[in-house]
């Protein structure tokens, strides 16, 4: 069967599925540290949140992550990956794998996933700014989902 989504007002909800997410944002926020105090705390019982927790989400939360994986090529010296680790990091990235390859000829490949919804600059901005670091040689996006 084919999941189909609607867009529908908080207030014609029932209120167990408004509650619902009540506990997803006190777990998300750190403000309580298991379910069981999440669900007390709301007015809910744990059968009701585990019945509608996959779901209902905020609007905005719905977002997909968006993952890129960039390929570069590295001059061997010490911090060069550290540097290029910083500046994505800076531009609001998250870096979720590396792979780096022995340096041959004072030259490492290293390709990096990142997650990138929440850059601050456009992803061509950070391409470019990666390859104009010191160190850098080539700046590749491989792939993008």
């Amino acid at each position: 069967m084919k999941e189909r989504y609607f867009l529908v007002r908080e207030d014609i909800l029932p209120e167990a599925v408004v509650k619902t997410l009540q506990v997803k944002q006190l777990l998300a926020g750190g403000e309580v540290k298991t379910v069981h105090e999440a669900v007390e705390q709301v007015g809910i019982s744990r059968s009701a949140f585990y019945k509608y927790k996959d779901g209902i989400h905020v609007l905005n939360h719905l977002e997909r992550d968006r993952i890129v994986t960039i390929s570069f090529d590295l001059e061997h010296r010490s911090g060069r990956l550290s540097e290029v680790l910083a500046l994505i990091a800076g531009f609001g990235g998250n870096v979720l794998t590396i792979n780096q390859s022995i340096p041959l000829q004072g030259r490492a490949n290293v390709v990096i996933s990142v997650e990138i919804s929440h850059l601050t600059e456009e992803l061509d901005e950070l391409t470019v700014t990666l390859q104009a670091t010191p160190g850098v040689r080539r700046v590749h996006v491989i792939g993008q989902g």
